[in-house]
Order: C-alpha cells, then structure tokens, then sequence
C-alpha cells in the first residue's frame, strides 16, 4: 500500500495494489475509487484532503509490516 499526497492539488491518492484504472466513481464528494479491469479496488483519490485528513501524522496500528519503506524524500524531509 502507498500514499502518495500532492500538495498542489491538495490530492492523497491511497494505491492499494499495482493495477491500472480501468474505471472510477466517485463514491461521496471528492471520495473516487478506481477499479480495474477486474472489477477490484486498486485505489482511493481524496480530494481537498487536508480538510479530512491529518496528513502530519500516519499511525499504524496491529498491521503485519514486515519491511516499511520510507521514500527519499520524506527522509530527507525529516
């Protein structure tokens, strides 16, 4: 699972397996599932999400992390 947040759109996109989007919906205002070509979630778009969502901290709680990846940038960000 990754999350990706883009700052200039205000956009945190939550890719849930590798997949290509073959299909969306909005489920709820600026909420969009992307499907694909199976009919499986591979995804979740949040729009406006520092309205919803604290992005200052990520907990992870009774998840089976075995190899918890932190991107460069967020590194070095830190």
């Amino acid at each position: 699972m990754v999350f990706e947040y883009y700052p200039e759109t205000d956009t945190l996109y939550i890719k849930l397996i590798d997949g290509v989007s073959a299909e969306s919906e909005e489920i709820a205002p600026g909420v969009v599932l992307d499907f694909d070509e199976h009919n499986r979630v591979i995804g979740i778009e949040i729009e406006d999400a520092s309205k919803f969502v604290d992005l200052s901290k990520v907990e992870l709680r009774a998840l089976p992390v075995v190899n918890l990846v932190l991107s460069e940038r967020a590194a070095i960000n830190h």
